[in-house]
Formats: structure tokens, C-alpha cells, sequence
């Protein structure tokens, strides 16, 4: 696969992510086995203390895997996850936050990624909030699956 291909692809996809549109996620930064996916804080993400939701959290982290991953993967694969673990290390206060994920081994049919989740405070000041383990399942294109 052509390199250069790697960031409109993921983009495109990223587009059809209808839960992080409600989220309100971005896509951030895109290259070669690393993806960053941004989420504002906002009252509808909140849990019932005001923090940002644990679910919130790992749905930007999980994602951020599963397109680094993809990064990794020929054109006409798609990837779903098959496990993830995700460990909240603080609560997650903040303006945004960012999940950086990249891969750690991929393979032709599974795939395993980590990603950090930071959260950005109004004077920018970063401090991570979670880290996840992913791991990811390379599928072929077809009629239900498209990548």
C-alpha cells in the first residue's frame, strides 16, 4: 500500500463514525502506525460527579487503536476490536482530551495497539488520565464490512 494513501483513508472512514460525531471527537494527527483522536469536555459527556464519562474515554482510545492499526493494514481491510483493557489513572477534568495510539505489533490478522489519553487543562497543561491495550482483527472488505 501507498503511504500516501494512509491519512485520506483513515479520514474518510473516520467520517462514518457516527458515535464519535454524537461524542463530538476529531480526528488529529494521522501517520504510519499512530492515530490521535480529540474530545472536547461537555456537559452531555459528563458522568454524574462532572467528569468526562469513562465510556467518552474509551471510545476515542479504542478508535485511536483501531485506525492506527489500520494504518498498518492493506487497502481493502477493515478492523474490528477483539479485546481491549482500559485503566482510568485520574479523574478526567479538563478542557479536552487527546488519545494518542500507536502500534505495538502488526500482524497479518491480529493486531495489538496502546494508546494514552490526555487531558488538556485551560492554561494547556497536559496530564494523562487513562491508558489502553487494544487489540484489533484484520477483516476483508465486503458488503458488511466496509474499511
Amino acid at each position: 500500500m501507498n503511504r500516501n494513501d494512509i491519512e485520506p483513508r483513515i479520514r474518510e472512514s473516520f467520517d462514518r463514525q457516527r458515535l464519535l460525531q454524537t461524542l463530538g471527537a476529531r480526528l488529529g494527527r494521522v501517520a504510519d502506525g499512530e492515530v490521535e483522536i480529540l474530545l472536547a469536555a461537555s456537559p452531555q459527556i459528563s458522568q454524574q460527579h462532572g467528569f468526562v464519562h469513562a465510556g467518552a474515554l474509551a471510545a476515542i482510545a479504542d478508535s485511536a487503536c483501531g485506525y492506527a492499526c489500520l494504518t498498518r493494514m492493506p487497502e481493502d481491510s477493515g478492523v474490528l476490536s477483539v479485546e481491549f483493557k482500559i485503566n482510568m489513572l485520574a479523574p478526567a477534568l479538563g478542557r479536552e482530551f487527546i488519545a494518542k495510539a500507536r502500534v505495538i505489533r502488526a500482524g497479518r490478522t491480529i493486531s495489538v495497539a496502546t494508546a494514552d489519553v490526555h487531558a488538556i487543562d485551560d492554561a494547556g497543561a497536559s496530564k494523562c488520565v487513562a491508558l489502553m491495550q487494544a487489540t484489533m482483527m484484520r477483516v476483508e472488505d465486503s458488503p458488511t464490512i466496509r474499511a
